[in-house]
C-alpha cells in the first residue's frame, strides 16, 4: 500500500513511518532525510541540494519532486509511507503525476489529529540525534543514556524549532499550507482521520485497524 502521514509538527509522523518500515516493510519517504541523505551522496542533483542547505535557502518542490522521482523507480516492498510530504496542494498535485507515471496510486492519506497543547508538551521535550537523526523524548521516549543516542552514541540535542514559540509559528504554517490537504484528499476519497493523542503504541494499532480495513474492503471489491 503507498500512503501519506499528514499532520501537524509532532503529530507522531516519522515515529510511526519507522513502525510500518518496521512492521509492514514499507518504504518511508521523508523529504528531510532524503534532502539530508542526497547532500551528501556526491550525486550532481546532491551537490545542488548541499549548496542550497548550506546557504539556508528553501530547497524548491522541483527538486524535492525530482528526489521523489528517484525512490519511485526502485525497489517498491511493501509500498510507501510518505512522512512530511505533500505539503501544499502543487507538491500534491505533483506526487499524484508522479505515482502515475510509476504505474501505481494512493491508497490513504491518515490525517493525525492532535491538540495543539499536547503538541507543545510533546514537542518542548524532543531530542534528536546529531548524526543519525533518531528521535527521543525526555519523558516519553528516554535515550538510555542521558544525552547520548542509543543507536550510534552521537550527542543529542533539541532543535531550534523545537520550543514552544516555535511550534506555534510552524503551526500557524502548517494550518495555513498543509491542513487544507485533507479537504484535497478527502474529495478524492482517500481521507481517513485518526485521533492521535494516545501512546505510540496506541496509534500504531489504530493505524493498523484503519490499513487492515482498506486492504479487506479493496480485496472485497
Amino acid at each position: 500500500m503507498n500512503i501519506v502521514l499528514i499532520g501537524p509538527p509532532g503529530a507522531g509522523k516519522g515515529t510511526q513511518a519507522v513502525r510500518l518500515v518496521s512492521e509492514r516493510d514499507m518504504i518511508q519517504l521523508s523529504t528531510g532525510d532524503m534532502l539530508r541523505q542526497a547532500a551528501v551522496s556526491g550525486s550532481e542533483l546532491g551537490h545542488k541540494v548541499a549548496s542550497i542547505m548550506e546557504s539556508g535557502a528553501f530547497v524548491s518542490d522541483e527538486i524535492v519532486t525530482a528526489l521523489i522521482a528517484e525512490r519511485l523507480d526502485g525497489d517498491r516492498r511493501g509500498g510507501f509511507v510518505f512522512d512530511g510530504y505533500p505539503r501544499t496542494f502543487a507538491q500534491a498535485d505533483s506526487l499524484e503525476q508522479l505515482l502515475r507515471e510509476s504505474g501505481t496510486c494512493l491508497d490513504a492519506v491518515i490525517e493525525m489529529v492532535v491538540e495543539p497543547e499536547i503538541l507543545v508538551s510533546r514537542i518542548s521535550g524532543r531530542l534528536s540525534c546529531t548524526n543519525c537523526g533518531k528521535v527521543f523524548h525526555l519523558s516519553n521516549n528516554p535515550p538510555r543514556i542521558v544525552g547520548q543516542c542509543d543507536d550510534c552514541h552521537s550527542q543529542l540535542r533539541q532543535r531550534d524549532d523545537d520550543t514552544e514559540v516555535a511550534l506555534r509559528v510552524r503551526l500557524m504554517e502548517y494550518y495555513r499550507k498543509t491542513s487544507p490537504l485533507t479537504g484535497y484528499y478527502y474529495h478524492a476519497g482517500l481521507l481517513q482521520q485518526l485521533e492521535s493523542h494516545g501512546t505510540p503504541e496506541e496509534v500504531a494499532a489504530a493505524i493498523a485497524s484503519c490499513l487492515d480495513s482498506l486492504r479487506t474492503g479493496a480485496q472485497a471489491s
